[in-house]
Order: C-alpha cells, then structure tokens, then sequence
C-alpha cells in the first residue's frame, strides 16, 4: 500500500497518465467548472488535436465557448457518461468517475427521480429531502429483509440488512457508521437503521428489548438535540449504540457510548437557536398539576432559554413531544419518583440562569438579591440550603498548603461560576440518564454478537470556531483515515479473489494531520500542559502552538490574527479561535457549590455528584495577595487530588476516541454519508456548491478515486455476453463457452491489453473503456437502424410511386370515359327532342279526340243509370213481399211443431218412469243376492276363491246343524202348532204385520242415505270440478299477468340497454358502493381474524414460556382443570362453562361489572347465558303458537262420531297386525332366497352364473313384494268390511231377539230373514265403502286444493313483489331506474350462479367419492377373486359364503356410530390425530378421520354421556392445535388438519338438528342427527380453529413461495433473450453476494409449486370454496412481493420487464384457467402488477399518454405511478427516459383521487376467510375404515 499526501481540491481532478486525444472530438460532451454550479456541461463542436491551445465548446444554451488548455490554464475537460448510465443506483457503475460525473448523477436522482439514497461504493450516500417520504414503514422492511444489498434500490435497510446478514454469516460484529454535518439527517439514519434491527431481530421472549432500544431515541433528542441555523433537531453529542444479539440473532440487549455532549448550550444560544428540547417541552407542560411545584412558566421568562428569540418550531408541538418523553421513561422502567427529580433538576436549572447577580461598589465582590424568587425555587427544588447556596455563588475558596482562603468574586466572575454550575448539573444529569438507559437495556444473558450504530457529527466549519468544532474535526479526521483503510483493503481484496495482478494505489493518507492534532507536543498536550500551569491563557498557548507547529504543512498561522490558528484537514482549512479553549477543557466548577449539592435531601441529586472529583477537576487555583479575607489555618491541609482525577476533556476526549477506534476497527464497518442539499431547507432542493463540499468532506470522492485509480468498472462474463452480443459475428456465436467468447471479443475491439484485465468470474476495465464499449454498441445499432431505415424509405418511395402512377392512369381513363359521355349525352339530347316533339304533338290529338268520346260517354251512362234505376225498384217490392210471406209460415210451423215434441216428451217421461220402477225393483233384487257383492269386489278373485272354500265348508256344517235343526224341527212341530194359534189369537188383537212393516220402513231409509250419499258424492264432484275449473281460470289469469309482467320486463330491459350508455357513472358509482359495504364486511371479518391470530400467538408465547418455566422438573396440574381451558383459544370451553351458568352471574355480582368486562371468561360465559335464554324464549313462543292453532283448528272441525273413531282403530290394529306378519314372511323368504342363492353359488362354477341367478332371484323377489303389498291393502279392507258386518249382524239380532220372533214366521206377505238379513248388510258395506272412497276423495281434493292455495298465494306473493318492484321502478328517475334494475338483475345472476356452483360442487364431490369407491372396489377384486375360486370347491365354501353373508346382514344394520371405551379415548386420540399421516388415508373417502371422530361423538351423544362428549371433543382440538405445532412448516400437514377440522365442524352442523343445515340432507342422514346436546359452542372453537389453521396454511405457503417470485416474476427470462442489461456497480460485486444468492427459480417452478398446493389442497377433500380462498390469497402475496420490488428496483423498471412480466402473468392466469380457478378473485389481486407492466410499455410523452396512464392503472396509487415512471430507466441510447414535466402532468391529473398515501402494498395483509356450509352426501353407515388404521378397540353399533 503507497500513501501520498494531496491537497484535497486536486484528488478529483487528477488526469490519467495516458490521454486518449482522440475522444475529444466532435459532438463530444464534457465538464468545465463554473464559479456558480461547480461543473457545467458542455459539447466539442470541433475535432480537438494534441498540443492545441483552445478547445472550441458549446454550451448547453447554444452559447460557443473557448476553453484554454495549457499547464498554466486548464487541463482537458472532463468527459460525460453516456445519457443511459446517468441516474445509476451506484456512482461506481460510471464509465467515467470523477467529480462532476458524481455530482450529476446525485442531482439527477435527487430532484428528477426523487431518489435520496445512492450508493457509492461501499458508502450509502443519503442526501436530506426535507420532507417526510413514505418508505420506512414496516412494507419496506419486509422487502428489504433477507435481499441482497444489489438486488434492491438504495436505502438505509438496505445497509441494515448487509450488516445482519454478515453479522450472522461471518460470525463477526459489525458498525454503522452515519455521518455528516449538522441538518444532514444523521439521527435519522440512526434511528431507522435500529428500527430495522428491532423489527428484523425482535426479542424471542416477552421482554420487549427492542421497543426499548427504540423508546432510548425520544429521551436521547429531549435531552441531546436542539434546534440550530441549520438543523431545527440537531444532535449536540455523539453516540454509539451497541445493540446485542444471541445465537438466534435476536435482540438481548443493548449499550449507548455519548461523546463530546455540547454543554455550553446550556447556559448561551445563538440568535435563531434553541437549548435543548426538554427545557422547552417542560415549560410547555407546566400548567399540568404534578408540575405545578415547579414554578415554570413560559420559555421567553427565563434566559437559559430565551437568548435565540424564538423558542418555537414550525411543526413541533413540545408539549406532545413531552408526552412521549413521558412514556419513553416510563417503558425504560425510570419510576414515577425518578422521573420528577429529573424534572425538578431541569426546571432547577431554569431558575438557576435567572438568578441576579448584583455587582458591590468596589466592582471586586457582588451579592444576591435577598429574597430571590428564583434561587428559592433552585434550593426548593433541589433540596438544598439556600443560605448556603446564595453566600458560595458570591464566594470561592482558596486553598493552600497552610491556609484556607474564602475570596470574594466579581459579578463577572459570579455569573460564569453560575453558568459554570448549570452545565455541571445538566451534564451529569445527562450521564445519569444515559447510565440509566444502559442499565435497563442490559441483559443477563450472553451476548453473542453485535451491531454498533455510530452517530457521530460530521466536518464543521464555521465563521467562529471553538474547541468543539476542533474535537469534532479531530474524530472526523480519525475517522477518515478508518474509511479509506477499509476502502483499500476491500479492493486489495477484490483483485485477489479474481486473481487479477495487484498495483499500488495511491490515496490520500491524512496521519500527518493526526499527529498535528494528537502526537507528543502537538496541539492536545500543548493544551493540557498550558491548562496545568496556575496562569495559562489561551494567548500564551496559542503562542507555544506557533512555536512548536510552524513547520509543519497542516499547520498555518493566520496573517492578521495572533489569537486563532489554522489546521489543514482532509475535508478543509479550518480556522480555529483560541478564545475559550483552555476554560472549555478544563471544565472547572468550585467544589463549595458541588458539596452543598451532596448534602441535598434529594437521593438522586445526591448522587449525581458523589463522584464528581473523577469526572472533572476542581479548581484549586493559589490566591493572589491582595485578595486575602477570613483566614482559617485551623483546617487541616487538604490532600491533593489525584492525576486522575484532573483529566481535561480534551484527554477524555482522545481516550474515548481511542476506544471508539479500536472497536470499529475490530468490526466490519458499513458507511452512510448524510448530505445537506441545501441551508434554506427546502424539499428536494439540490445546491451543487453546498453538495460538493460535503462530498469532498466525507470521503466519498476518495471512494470515487480509489475506485478509478484501477478497473472500477466490472462485469460478468454472462451480463458483458448478453448486453454486448450485438458486436460479435456470427461465427463467434458457434462457440459453446462464454468466456472465450468475450476475451476474443475485446482482443478484437481493445487493442491496448491494459485496459481490461480477465477474472475468474468477472472482466475488469479501465475507467471510460465502458463508455467506448456504449459508444460501439450505439454505433452498431445506429448503423443497423440506418440500414433498416434506407430499405425502409426505398420501399415506401416504390410504393408512393406506384400510387402516383396508378393515380395517373385512373384520371386518364376518367377523362375520356368524360368526354365519351358527354358526346353520347348530346346524341341523346338530340333524338329526345325529336321524340318529344312527336309526342306533343300525338298528345295533343288525342286530348281533343277523348274529351268529345267522353261527353258521349257521359250522357250514355246517365241514360242507362235512370232505366236501370225504375227495375230495381220493381224488383225491391217483390222481394220484400216475400221475405213478410217466409216469416209467417216459418212461425206457423215451428209453433206445430212445439206441441208434438211436448206431447211426445210427456210421453216419453211416463214410459221411462215405468221403465225405471222395473229396473228399480230388479236392482233391489239384485242388491239382495250375493253376485252384487262379487261385482263390487272385483279383483279379489284370489281372496274371494279362499273366502268361497271358507264357505263351502261352514256350508257343510251349516247342513249338519240344519239335519239336526229338521229333527229338532220335526219334535217341536206340535209347539210350532199351538203357537200358530197364539200368534192367530194375538193377531187378531194386535194387527196386522207392524214388525215387518218398521223394517221395511229401515230398509227405506237405508236406501234413501245411500241415495242421499250418491247425491252428496256428485256434489263433491262438482264442487271439485268447480273449483278446480276455477283454479285452472285463476292460474291462466296469473299466466296471463305473468306474460304481460315479462313483457313489460323485457320493455323495462330495453329501456334499460337504451340508456345504459348514460348510466355507466352511476353503474360504477353503485358497484363502488356495494364494494364499500363489501370492504366494511371484509375489514370487520378481518379485524375479527386478526384478533383471533393475535389470541394465537399470545397463546403460542404463553406455551412457550409454560414449557420454559417448567422445563426443569415435572408439574402436576389440578384434577379438576380441564385440558381445555390452557389449549383452547376460547375459555368458555371449559367444564364449568359448558355446564350451568348461574356460577358466572354470582361472579360477576362479585367481582363487578367493569372487572368482569375485562375478564373475557366471565364475558363469554354470560354471553352463552344470554343466548341460551334467548333460545329457550324462542322455543316457548313457538310452543305457544302451535297450541293456540291446535285449540282453534279443534273448535272449528266437527266432532267425529264413535263409530268412525272405533272403525279407525280397528283398522289401524288390524294393518299394525297384518304389517308384523308380513314383515316376519318377507324376513323368512329373504333369508330361504339368501340361502338359495348360496346354494346356488356353491354349485355354479363361474360368477357370471351366479350373478344372472342372483339378478334373477332379486326380480322375482321384488315382484314377489309388489303383489304382496296389493294384497295385503285388499286382506286389509275384507278384514274391516268383515269385522264390521259382525257387528252389525249381532247388533241386528239383538234387535230381533228383542221383537216377538213369531211375528216373522206368521205375517201374511212371508219375507226369507236370511235374506232380508244379507240385503242390509249389502247396504251397510256399500254405504262404508263409498263412505271411505268419499273420504278418501275428499282428502285428496282438500289436498290439491291446498296446493293449489299454496301455489296461489305464492304467485300473488311474487306478483304483489314483481307489482311493488315496478311500482318503485317506475317511480324512480330513468338514471335510478336503470341502477335498480342492475341490481336486481346482478342478484338474480348471483343467486342462480351459486346455485349452479353448489350443483357443480356436488357432482364433483360425487365423482371424487364415485372414484374412491371404485378405486377400493378395484382393491378387492383379487380378494373376490380367490373367494370365487375357493368357492368352486365343494363343502369346503359353503360355510363360508354363509359367514359371509352373515357379516354383510350386519353391515346393513349398521347405523353409523363409533363406540369405545373411555380409557381407549388417549388410543383414540393419539391414532387418529397425533400419529396420523395424510398418506394413511389417502385412498379411502377424504377426511376420513373428521367422520369417524364424529361417528364416535354420535355414540356418546346416543348414549347421552355429556362428559365423553366433553372430553372427547376437547381432547381432540388440543391434540389437533398440538399436532400444527409440531409441523408449523408442513403444508402437506396443515392441508390435511385444515380439511378434517372444517369436515368435523360440517358434520356437526349436518347433523345438528338445525332445519337451517339439514335443506339438503337424506332421511337417513336426518336419522342420524344428535338427540341429546346441543355443540353449538364447540363448533363456534372449532370454526376458530378451522381460521387458525388456515392463517397458519397461509403463512406455510407464503414462507415457501416467497424465495420463488421475484426471480420467477422479475429476473427469469420466460422469453428468452428480451432481457437487457446494464453496467452494475460495485453492490452488484460485492462480497455478501457471493455463494448465497436466492436460487435461479422459474416461473415454472411457481406454477409447479402452487399446482402442488392445490392438488395437495384437493386430496385433502378440502372445500373448492376454501381451496379457492387460498390461492386468491397466494396470488395476493404474489402481487404485492412483486410489486414492492418492481417498485424499490431500478433495474428491473424497463420495457422489456414489463414484456416478461405480461408473459408471466398471463401463464398464470392460464394456470388459473385450467384449474377452474378464474372465478376466485385471484385475477384481481394481480391486478396491480399488470397496470404495472402495462405502464413499463406504454408511450410516455405526450398529454394524451398521460391521460391515457391516468385511465389505465387505477388499481395503482399516484406514488406507485409516479414511483414507476421515476424508476423506468432505457436499457440503450434508442430509448428516451421520462421526462420531469411528464411526470409532473401525471400528478396533477391524479391529485384529485382519494388514493391511499401508500407506495408498497402491505405483504402482511390477510383477506378474512369464509367458511361455507358444505354437507356431506355420504352416509355414514357406509363408511369403510381400513384395517391398517389400527381402530380394532372401535365397535360399530
């Protein structure tokens, strides 16, 4: 390494040794200084040769200019960067490094493009924009954390993260180091850069050390920073943070170093200053009551803060800065009593400035005015004696060897030693504080690394500098000679890597001026040496510093000044002025005063100065003679102090820099230079004098010439490949290996080898060979394009051409076809007057010719008319006589006519009457004989043939009784005898035959109800006829009413499409409002989620910290704890909660009603009371209204009679009876054919035969039941005809028993009994059975009718809406009219879409299911096999096929529950859940464990067990949270969870009993349904834990896709060769990049991964609408990463990214496509980044462009747009960048939008997911549980 000594001035204008005359030639563009802008551009209008003494320029305003050139004028100029290198991210990607190319490129970025931060090197140079920009939010962290430095735009996070990053890869500490000069932004800086590393590296644990760390910076500025002519929070000391870190990298704690605090600004201001920030904001808070002890009013009322004159900030208001002080202390653990004796030490001091200090007579003593206010309050407040403090403010003591003086002070004296007295007190509060902070901030643990964030003030100058500008100049230049060590060693470093030959380099090496300042003799010991002797001044130390340092070359002695010196520095000459040096560094204060601040009752002020002999030296100065007073030689002499403890500042000073640079140097330094643009101020305001300055102060053009001096510029061999391609041959091309390639390219185009040298991995060139490169490039395509225009105009001359001459030949042939015509048109006129005249002429002729013809005519009509007229009136007559002649004859006729038909109906009706009565008596007869009864039960042939065998055989009986009734007969015909003659004897008294006679009378009036009955039942009919006719009229009515509707719809809808172009506003103005009230829905859903993922982490962390806390030893928890209230996320889960809630009322009358709010158990407890209460009053209304419906339905029905009640029921038992008979037949033929079909497949050899027998048997058996059922209805309605017959027949012989039996016997007119008998019952049964038809009928019509009620209402119902709709409509405006209507029609789109969904949903669901079964059919076919095979055997299968068919009898009584045993609940839990893996289950029915944990949870319910049910449910959600935690990373896992949770929490509702979820069930899963509990609180926890696990599947999948999409979205070529490159600076070769890269992922390999997702997500059997969920949030993720980065990287912000990215985006919509997936929402999410791309290629140059952008990206905000356009950077000389005034038309075309103020999209950012009902459509008696589960401790009931 060679050191060289420059004058600052001449670094950045060193030329190279060998110039190149031959670029300064025509159109060349250069820099030539300027007094006013430092460089100005200018162009070569002439070719410029060696040795010319003036080179001929033109400026940029057309002015010519000639510049000379000679070694006693100016040297060449310096060159310009091409226009496409100008704006770079890194000043070192510059072709041409030097000063005025730096300052350019800063301007450029900082007033067009917006840009603060630009890298130089390893040096972010960060320039103060005086304005509060939006990008430090957490967005922007997110972006930058984990990226490589290169990779994204400059920025402080940027440096941030290359600091963690190496910190946690190299094992090594690492230093910030941000500088700059006053007003430059240096805190800032700080402040984010600690920001970044609490948010990256927070505390793993609950101690919150990184919210600390940054609650340190408000109490830092209150304390440290004020406001100055430059800076309105300007830092008055330096500070070094050290924040640590554990082997995780988190945050464990933290340490502050100050330096140099600037305690003169406690006591003086200067004009425009402030003191600082905390005096200001305690007097603004002084009217609060805790400080009103105080006494402080307002600032101006006291000098320490009123001496700038202005004691306020434009935009500052103390009194809340005061207020996060406040909290500040607070959150660093600094109490309530601490923190009011710092204020009553700073308000002590406030008073302490305004005490008066009157001067005596004699002008050598002074005194305090008795009664001072203000000393009152500063011994009040700081527990002091005032007595004391008033006699020692007046008074000093001296102290000798034998004597001890007490020496009155003057009142110039007094007021210093005062002054002096502040700043001790304020400084060692300061300390205080600071010692606090570190306190708090430290942490017991081992610290395993750190990070230094340096604060620390940059180069100063100003008019009068002092001792403190000449400590800070000192640390900078200490500083400096660090930066440019490291800056060597790093390119030492680079050339070595890539094996290039290493060259000295010169750099300015500024040791001299150290030891100036620092060595043996200089400028501190020559200070510390006059301030030891009793009467230094600074004039005799100045005059040493002449003596001593005159011959050095950084130290001059000004001309006109004996008290000032001058000090060469790095940056600057400084001229410093001795006045106060040596008081400043003495720092002396009078230990009087600091002893009665001791003996202060206050323990705080008490020990602030217990060591205050260690930290400044008390001033023990001998006394003059002539001042003696008070002699008191009786003290003892005073021991003198230690060396120690007389260290000056400026000794502190060099020992606490010392130590700053041994720690920097023992870590990896990261630079950040602030730049002040401008002293006024002003936003994005840029003054190159002023930059200039403090760039060459700060090293950065150090950097620059470092960097210059060997080959600043690098490139890879693939980036130098791609971008310079264009000047290689085609033969070059052929060849496979890059590197060749590129060495024989520039062997061919350099021809001096010392321009470029070849690396390993990189090509290194010489300052400006990139430009000469660009230059070729350009040529190459100038030329290309030249010769593409030349063909192209050439063409479009042939083809203008070719027009011309077609044009020339068509207005030839137009012109004489011209001519022609007009020629022909004359011929023609010629022969039409010809024409004409003859026709006149022949018109003429023939008009006289017709008007005579037509007078006769006339008069030979009117002739004609009047004879013809007399005719007709003849012929009238005739025919009217005749007409009067027709009419009477026919009225003749007709009445003839009337009498015969009358006479004849007469007849008829009597002959038919007579007719009838035979009938009638025949029918009678008919009715009596037992053929009617036949005829009327036609077809019950069968049942009547075994009624006829019955029959036959009581006939046989019947004819034995009746032999033995005839010997009976025979004995008791001599009884019969003697009665005859009684029955004649009573005859004769009694009358004639009135027994007969009543039941002939009963006969009569039988017939006459069943008359009355026929009558009645075609009356029904044709009421029903009737009615139904009525219906039928009332709904073609409707019909009708419903046609005219639609087609005033469809008028309504043309109306519609006729001003849908007006309303297109109001379209979006209503879809805007539907997207507020959706957003609303959203943010309330979301807000629940994230509290409820919030509730999860806590739960995490308080697990965490349970399991840490008892890690060492083993815990038993309380028996009567449940599991679930220390897992579950919802504590009203617990025992006690699910049961009673009557404990949680008492304890909220306990506790009160706002501790109970705050407890959230005691909450939710009463919260279910409420709701369980609420249920229970629903559930008795209801109860009430269906009992008061009963009673009026009673009161209005008539009462039925007995006799229908008892035929009911005997009917009913009757068919209850005959129903188990049949059921046991149809139980023993089914099991007889099941037995036969075994037979038969033991006998068949081939199952073809055996499946045709058994299809075969299975008809005939279906057949079988059908005829059954018939003829059971037919048993059923012999049976009650017949039971009711019996009945009646005992009834009609009571009756007749009851009557004289002899009267039938003995009548005159004999009747048979028998038959007369079997005559009624006839009667009764046809009565009953038209009786049951009627009823039957009845029931049926009443039925219809109320359907057709129903159906009625329902079309008034939708007629009375569609009625009210058009009614609004019409009352509506045409514009509302048609927004109504919209709507209307985008609800019923909406709901018939989703219809359709769920359709389209349940037939892939029964596919999938379909296809599941098949597979597990497919899976037993070779098991069916071998049993078909085994049963071939003969008496070996045939049992088994009987076991078989036994265990398949059982499967159908399955009834879809799970039984266990309650200490195989653990088993249960732990196979199912704990060591359950998704590829167990994978081929049986998808979330097989959701069914069968609910088929258990069923059998407890069936057996109503509340605590299995409890414990079973809680057990389950516990091991399942468990089981998520364990395989937090696993998407596979939490799919597979996710899906079985949601299943669960459906079949729970599925099965509820709810009518809500059971629309769509099954009547046998309807069966299924819970009987005993009520889960409606468990599944509200597991629809918790169903979010839980969706948020976490969301962060898996977010955390595995988030290395993929940039490279896949931005840098993958998915077209190749469309991507461009440009020259990278040195980020894009810095080391930290090395080997750690992210992987080169493809767009493929992103779709392949969220294929992956989703084919896992559909394995699972999780719900599409979920799965859909998922990927809009995915493709959301994907958007905003992309996104962010497109906006925070220069690079990639070009056209041929926006034609890559389009490409992108469109394969991922494809994707979207082919999964069905475009109706997510997905498209949408994306819809940011194709406005995106879509801007990167459209023109942006004129007005209508900008309108055009305006209307196109209206997903983006204003700063995204302008962001963009700021960014979009031409990748060659072809393209244009965007133009300032472009841009500035964009923004105020979009000013007026409400757009958020966001420039990156929030990538934490979470929709609220839904979970829809989705049944189940399997039963779950069919459920198959595979054998390898291990379930056999499991019964299926």
């Amino acid at each position: 390494m060679k050191r060289q000594q420059k004058e600052p001035n001449t670094i950045a204008k060193k030329q190279e040794e060998k110039i190149d005359y031959e670029v300064y030639c025509q159109y060349t563009r250069v820099w030539i200084p300027d007094p006013e802008d430092v460089w100005r551009a200018a162009e070569i209008i002439k070719d410029y040769t060696e040795g010319e003494p003036i080179l001929y320029l033109k400026l940029e305003d057309e002015t010519p200019l000639e510049y000379r050139i000679g070694p006693k004028d100016n040297a060449l100029p310096f060159l310009r960067n091409p226009d496409i290198l100008v704006g770079e991210n890194d000043l070192t990607a510059l072709s041409y490094l030097h000063e005025p190319a730096v300052l350019h490129n800063l301007k450029v970025r900082f007033t067009e493009s917006n840009h603060i931060y630009t890298y130089c090197g390893i040096v972010l140079v960060a320039i103060n924009p005086y304005e509060q920009l939006q990008i430090y939010g957490e967005e922007v962290i997110n972006a930058y954390s984990g990226q490589n430095m290169g990779d994204m735009d400059p920025h402080i996070f940027a440096v941030a993260e290359e600091a963690y990053k190496q910190m946690a890869r190299d094992e090594r500490n690492q230093s910030i180091i941000v500088s700059g000069e006053s007003g430059a932004g240096k805190t800032v800086s700080a402040k984010y850069a600690m920001r970044f590393f609490a948010t990256v590296g927070g505390s793993a644990n609950d101690t919150n050390v990184e919210e600390k760390v940054l609650a340190s910076s408000p109490i830092m500025e209150a304390i440290g920073n004020a406001k100055t002519t430059r800076n309105d929070n300007s830092s008055r000391f330096g500070k070094y943070i050290q924040i640590g870190f554990d082997r995780s990298y988190h945050i464990i704690g933290a340490n502050m170093r100050t330096y140099l605090l600037e305690k003169s600004r406690v006591v003086f201001q200067a004009e425009d200053e402030r003191n600082y920030h905390i005096f200001y904001q305690l007097c603004a808070s002084a009217s609060l009551p805790e400080f009103k002890d105080l006494a402080l009013t307002s600032a101006e009322d006291f000098i320490f803060t009123s001496q700038g004159e202005n004691i306020f900030i434009e935009g500052v208001n103390d009194a809340e800065d005061f207020e996060k002080t406040r909290e500040a202390f607070t959150l660093l653990g600094v109490n309530d009593s601490n923190q009011s004796s710092i204020f009553r030490i700073i308000a002590s001091i406030l008073h302490l400035g305004n005490v008066e200090i009157c001067s005596e007579r004699d002008g050598d003593s002074c005194h305090i005015l008795k009664n001072d206010p203000h000393l009152a309050h500063f011994c009040q407040l700081l527990g002091v004696e005032l007595e004391q403090m008033e006699h020692w403010l007046c008074h000093r003591k001296l102290v000798t060897t034998s004597e001890t003086y007490v020496k009155n002070m003057s009142r110039k004296q007094a007021a210093n030693a005062r002054d002096a007295l502040a700043k001790h007190i304020y400084a060692h509060m300061f300390d205080w504080i600071v010692e606090y902070v570190n306190k708090s901030l430290h942490t017991s643990s081992k610290q395993h690394s750190f990070i230094g964030v340096l604060d620390i003030y940059g180069f100063e100058t100003f008019e009068i500098n002092s001792f403190e500008q000449f400590c800070i100049n000192y640390a900078n230049e200490k500083l400096q000679q660090q930066f440019n060590q490291h800056v060597f060693k790093l390119e030492q470093e680079e050339y070595i890597k890539e094996q290039i030959p290493w060259t000295l380099i010169d750099f300015y090496d500024n040791q001299p001026c150290i030891d100036v300042i620092e060595a043996k003799l200089g400028i501190l010991d020559l200070l510390d040496e006059e301030c030891k002797v009793p009467k230094g001044t600074d004039q005799n130390w100045c005059q040493k510093l002449y003596d001593r340092l005159s011959s050095s070359v950084h130290f001059q002695k000004p001309r006109m000044s004996n008290t000032s010196f001058i000090v060469i520095h790095f940056a600057d000459k400084v001229e410093y002025q001795c006045d106060g040096f040596l008081e400043k560094n003495r720092d002396t204060v009078y230990e009087e005063q600091i002893n009665i601040l001791k003996a202060s009752k206050f323990q705080l002020v008490a020990d602030l100065f217990q060591d205050t002999n260690k930290d400044s030296s008390i001033s023990t100065s001998s006394s003059s003679k002539s001042s003696r007073v008070n002699v008191r030689a009786s003290k003892p002499t005073p021991k003198v102090p230690n060396k120690e403890h007389r260290k000056t500042v400026g000794h502190q000073f060099r020992s606490s820099l010392q130590l700053l640079m041994e720690t920097l140097n023992a870590t990896t330094p990261h630079y950040v230079r602030c730049i002040k643009p401008n002293d006024k101020k002003e936003a994005f305001s840029f003054e190159s004098r002023r930059a200039v300055q403090q760039l060459r102060a700060c090293g950065v053009l150090e950097t620059i010439r470092i960097s210059a001096a060997g080959y600043p510029s690098r490139w890879t061999y693939p980036d130098f490949f791609n971008r310079y391609r264009v000047l290689m041959k085609k033969s070059d091309m052929t060849v496979g290996d890059k590197k060749l390639v590129c060495r024989n390219l520039l062997e061919t185009l350099v021809k001096d080898p010392d321009k470029f040298q070849f690396g390993k991995t990189k090509i290194f060139f010489r300052a400006g060979q990139v430009a000469y490169l660009e230059k070729l490039r350009a040529d190459k395509f100038r030329s290309a394009c030249i010769k593409i225009q030349k063909t192209v105009r050439g063409w479009l001359q042939r083809v203008r051409y070719q027009k011309i001459r077609k044009s020339a030949i068509n207005l030839q042939r137009y012109g004489r076809g011209y001519m022609a015509r007009r020629y022909a048109e004359q011929l023609r006129l010629t022969r039409a007057a010809l024409i004409c005249q003859k026709q006149y002429r022949m018109v003429r002729e023939r008009r006289d010719y017709l008007r005579v013809r037509q007078a006769v005519v006339t008069i030979q009509a009117f002739t004609r008319g009047m004879l013809t007229r007399r005719i007709f009136q003849e012929f009238l007559l005739d025919h009217k006589a005749m007409i009067i002649q027709k009419h009477v004859r026919g009225w003749l006729t007709r009445r003839k006519f009337r009498r015969a038909r009358n006479a004849a109906i007469t007849i008829q009706c009597a002959y038919r009457r007579m007719r009838a009565k035979r009938e009638l008596k025949q029918l009678k007869i008919e009715a009596r004989s037992a053929q009617h009864l036949k005829k009327l039960n036609t077809g019950m042939e069968n049942k009547i043939v075994q009624l006829q065998r019955k029959m036959d055989d009581q006939t046989n009986d019947l004819k034995t009784q009746n032999e033995q009734l005839v010997v009976a007969k025979a004995s008791l015909g001599s009884e019969v005898n003697k009665l005859q003659k009684e029955l004649e004897m009573m005859r004769s008294r009694q009358g004639d035959g009135s027994q007969l006679t009543s039941l002939q009378d009963e006969l009569e009036k039988l017939r006459a109800e069943l008359q009355e009955a026929h009558t009645h039942m075609k009356k029904l009919e044709e009421k029903h006829s009737n009615e139904k006719m009525g219906l039928e009229q009332r709904v073609e009515e409707l019909d009708r009413e419903n046609s005219m509707l639609k087609s005033e719809k469809e008028e309504m809808n043309r109306r519609i499409l006729h001003h849908s172009k007006s309303t297109e506003d109001q379209e979006s103005s209503a879809s805007q409002s539907v997207g507020r009230v959706q957003a609303e829905l959203d943010d309330e859903r979301q807000s629940y989620q994230n509290l409820l993922r919030e509730f999860s982490r806590l739960e995490q962390r308080y697990d965490n910290l349970q399991e840490a806390k008892f890690q060492p030893g083993h815990k038993r928890n309380n028996s009567t704890q449940s599991s679930l209230e220390s897992d579950s996320n919802y504590p009203s889960i617990s025992t006690s909660e699910l049961g009673d809630t009557d404990d949680a009322i008492q304890l909220v009358e306990e506790m009160g009603v706002e501790k109970a709010a705050m407890d959230i158990g005691v909450f939710m407890k009463l919260q279910k009371r409420v709701r369980e209460l609420e249920q229970e009053r629903k559930r008795l209304q209801v109860n009430l209204e269906k009992m008061e419906d009963q009673v009026n339905c009673k009161g209005i029905e008539p009462k039925t009679t007995s006799e229908q009640e008892s035929e009911d029921l005997a009917y009913s038992s009757l068919k209850r009876q005959e129903l188990e008979s049949e059921n046991k037949k149809l139980k023993n033929d089914l099991n007889e054919l099941r037995k036969a079909i075994a037979d038969r497949a033991s006998q068949n050899s081939s199952s073809n035969e055996l499946q045709d027998g058994y299809n075969l048997l299975f008809g005939q058996l279906k057949a079988a039941n059908e005829e059954l059922e018939v003829r059971k209805e037919e048993v059923l309605i012999l049976r009650t005809q017949i039971v009711s017959a019996a009945h009646q027949k005992e009834e009609t012989t009571n009756h007749i028993e009851t009557n004289n039996v002899p009267e039938w016997t003995n009548s005159k007119k004999p009747i048979d009994k028998e038959e007369a008998v079997s005559a009624y019952h006839g009667l009764c049964e046809s009565k009953k059975l038209l009786e049951a038809q009627l009823q039957s009928q009845a029931r049926k019509h009443e039925d219809e009718l109320a359907a057709f009620n129903t159906q009625i209402e329902l079309l008034k119902d939708d007629i009375e809406k569609k009625q009210e709709m058009l009614n609004h409509t019409m009352s509506l405006s045409p514009e509302a009219q048609v927004e109504y209507s919209v709507q209307q029609e985008i609800t019923r789109l909406t709901n018939d879409n989703l219809d359709l969904k769920e359709l389209v949903e349940k037939l892939e669901k029964n596919e999938r299911k379909l296809k599941k079964q098949l597979r597990i059919y497919m899976k037993k076919v070779p098991d069916l096999e071998v049993s078909l095979t085994a049963s071939s055997q003969p008496t070996k299968a045939k049992p088994q096929l009987t076991r078989q068919v036994t265990v398949q009898r059982r499967e159908k009584d399955f009834e879809g529950m799970l039984e266990y045993y309650k200490e195989d609940e653990a088993l249960l839990v732990k196979t199912l859940i704990t060591d359950m893996k998704p590829n167990a289950v994978s081929a049986t029915v998808p979330c097989l464990p959701a069914y069968i944990l609910f088929m258990c949870i069923r059998h407890a319910d069936y057996i109503n067990d509340d605590q299995k049910v409890h414990s079973l449910l809680t057990s389950n959600i516990n091991a399942i949270k468990k089981v998520l935690k364990k395989n937090n990373n696993d998407f596979e896992m939490t799919s597979f969870w996710l899906a079985n949770t949601s299943r669960l929490l459906h079949c729970l509702k599925q099965y509820s009993g709810d009518e809500a979820f059971m629309t769509q069930n099954t009547a046998k899963q309807n069966e299924h349904c819970l009987k005993n509990f009520d889960l409606a609180e468990y599944r509200q926890v597991l629809s918790d834990l169903s979010i839980q696990i969706y948020q976490q599947l969301i962060k898996v999948a977010e955390h595995m896709m988030q290395p993929m999409i940039v490279s896949a979205m931005l840098e993958s070529e998915s077209i190749p060769s469309l991507a461009g490159v440009k020259p990278m600076g040195y980020r894009n070769r810095s080391s930290s990049m090395d080997g750690e890269g992210p992987g080169s992922y493809t767009l493929e390999a992103l779709i392949k991964q969220l294929g992956q997702f989703h084919s896992v997500m559909g394995e699972h059997g999780l719900d599409p609408e979920i799965a859909s969920q998922v990927v809009r949030q995915l493709f959301y993720s994907i958007n905003a990463v992309t996104l962010n980065n497109l906006l925070l990287r220069k690079d990639v912000c070009s056209w041929s990214t926006g034609m890559q990215l389009r490409y992108n985006i469109s394969q991922m919509e494809e994707w979207l496509r082919g999964k069905n997936l475009h109706q997510s929402g997905a498209v949408v999410n994306i819809e940011p980044v194709i406005q995106a791309a879509q801007l990167l290629q459209v023109k942006k140059k004129t007005s209508q462009d900008a309108e055009a952008i305006c209307s196109l990206c209206t997903s983006l905000t204003m700063q995204q747009i302008v962001k963009i356009l700021n960014l979009y950077t031409p990748l060659n000389e072809f393209e244009e960048r965007v133009t300032v005034s472009f841009i500035r038309n964009i923004q105020n075309r979009l000013k007026d939008r409400n757009d958020v103020p966001m420039l990156l999209v929030d990538t934490k950012h979470t929709f609220p997911v839904l979970f829809p009902y989705t049944p189940s459509a399997l039963s779950l008696e069919t459920l198959h549980i595979p054998a390898n589960l291990s379930l056999d401790f499991l019964t299926r009931v």
